[in-house]
Formats: C-alpha cells, sequence, structure tokens
C-alpha cells in the first residue's frame, strides 16, 4: 500500500515539473519571439532612417543649383511672401543670434540680416554642400553669418546658443522628426522661439481638389526646368505623407516646447508653427 502511495506521488511530482518546465519553455519561446520580431522591427525601421536620408540627400544632390528658380515656378513666387510671413512672426531685434536649419540658399538669412543691425548674427545648417556653395554666393555681401554642413537631428551647436531657430521646408525631409524637434529645443536659449514654415493639410475641400491636380503636375515642371522629374515626385510624396498641423503641435509639446500655435497661410497650403523655450 504504502509503495503505491509512493509511486503515485512520484508520478505526480513528475507530471507537475513536466508542466512547469513545458511552462518554462514556451514561455522562453514567446520570449525569443518577440526578441526576434523586435529586432526585426529595428533593423528594418533603421534601414528605412538610412534610405531616407540618402533619398533626400540625393534629391537636392540633383535640385540645388536651380533650386530658387525651381520655388519661384512652382508657387508662382508666393513662397517669398510665406518667408516674409514667417519673419514678421519672428519680430526679431538688434543683437540677436537665429540659426536657420535646412537653409537652403539663405533667403531666411536674408530676410533677418535685412531687418537687424550688424551685432545679430546668423548660423545658417543644410546638409547640402551645394546649397550651402549657392547660399555663400547669394550672401557674400554678409559678413555676420555663418554657414555649416549638418543635419537637423545632430547640430554640432552648444546647449543654450540661439534667440530663434527657423527651418523652412526642411522638417519634413528630416528622417526624425523627435530627434530635430530635440535637437531645436536643445540649441535654443531659455526664452528663445522655434518656428518651422512648412506645407500643411488644407482645411478647405474646393481648395484642396485644385492644390492635388496643381501637385500632379509639379514632376513636370521639375523635369523641363532641372531636366528630372524624380526628386520632384519624391518632393510631393514627402507633403502628402507629413504630419498635419495639429500633429505637428502635439510633437513639439512632447519635445519641451511650450505656447505652441500655428497659423495657417494661403488656407493652409503651408503654416506656420511656432514654440517657446520656457
Amino acid at each position: 500500500m504504502y509503495s503505491v502511495q509512493s509511486s503515485s506521488r512520484d508520478f505526480l511530482k513528475t507530471c507537475i515539473c513536466l508542466y512547469l518546465m513545458t511552462v518554462l519553455y514556451l514561455l522562453l519561446l514567446v520570449i525569443l519571439t518577440y526578441i526576434t520580431i523586435f529586432t526585426i522591427y529595428f533593423i528594418i525601421m533603421q534601414q528605412n532612417l538610412q534610405n531616407k536620408k540618402g533619398l533626400v540627400q540625393n534629391v537636392f544632390d540633383q535640385v540645388y543649383d536651380q533650386y530658387d528658380l525651381m520655388n519661384d515656378f512652382m508657387s508662382l513666387g508666393v513662397h517669398r511672401l510665406w518667408k516674409k510671413d514667417l519673419l514678421n512672426m519672428m519680430n526679431p531685434s538688434s543683437n540677436q543670434k537665429l540659426i536657420d536649419v535646412a537653409c537652403g540658399t539663405g533667403d531666411i538669412a536674408k530676410l533677418f540680416l535685412n531687418n537687424v543691425n550688424k551685432k545679430s548674427y546668423v548660423t545658417c545648417v543644410d546638409p547640402n554642400i551645394g546649397m550651402i556653395k549657392k547660399g555663400k554666393e547669394k550672401l557674400k555681401k554678409f559678413n555676420n553669418l555663418n554657414w555649416v554642413v549638418a543635419s537637423a537631428e545632430k547640430l554640432p551647436m552648444d546647449i543654450n546658443s540661439f534667440d530663434f531657430y527657423t527651418i523652412s521646408f526642411g522638417l519634413r525631409n528630416t528622417k526624425d522628426l523627435n530627434k530635430s524637434l530635440s535637437e531645436a529645443y536643445r540649441v535654443l536659449k531659455p526664452g528663445g522661439r522655434y518656428l518651422c514654415l512648412e506645407f500643411s493639410k488644407i482645411e478647405n475641400s474646393g481648395l484642396d481638389f485644385v492644390y492635388k491636380k496643381y501637385s500632379k503636375v509639379i514632376p513636370s515642371i521639375g523635369k523641363l526646368i532641372v531636366g528630372d522629374k524624380e526628386p520632384y515626385e519624391y518632393l510631393v510624396k514627402s507633403i502628402e505623407n507629413f504630419v498635419n498641423q495639429d500633429e505637428l503641435i502635439d510633437l513639439m509639446k512632447k519635445n519641451g516646447f511650450q505656447n505652441c500655435t500655428y497659423r495657417n497661410l494661403s488656407g493652409g497650403i503651408v503654416s506656420i508653427h511656432s514654440g517657446w523655450k520656457i
């Protein structure tokens, strides 16, 4: 009798051990599966970021020489009015420092320097060397500015360095929006202001319909002027895929900016977002 009971207990213990081992094995399998999925996802995301960086660089390598002409042609010159609206919102005074990121050929820097004294200073940042060279030629009469080849995600500037940070039609081309915004916050002085001029989402359905139809012919215009439509196919797609006005406000707040607002221009074709480092 005792032998039977002992055998039963041993059998029960064996069953429990096997059950626990099975549970642990399945749990380990689940953990390993999640780790594998996360690793694959991370690798894909990193590859996508690198692909976007290379694509953007290639796009602007192809168009920088006719960049200003193409902007005038595509917007019928309205982009200059939008940039003046940006400067009016900025309302700079003397002895202030501006960093203009994704500066292109220096339109914002030129407007800023024409409205302040010689003690004010601009740092123009762009990842494209060709854009920097064109900008230097265009703004060679100014001495109170410098040019830096760098990306919005990794600025080679000290913390708390600038009174204003501007980025015009460049934020959607960055590979990491959050990193770009956190870098903007880092280099601004306490009390400094962030201003972003970017294509947005049109609120009026009629205007949106017309604009989308026009967007379809932009690559053809690009081919006519610069000899290649592919860069402008990318630019149109980047506008379509960019976040809307409220989503950008949320990202700005997430990265530390306060008193965040936006102002639509031309019915929301573009908008100016503003935030403060307080």
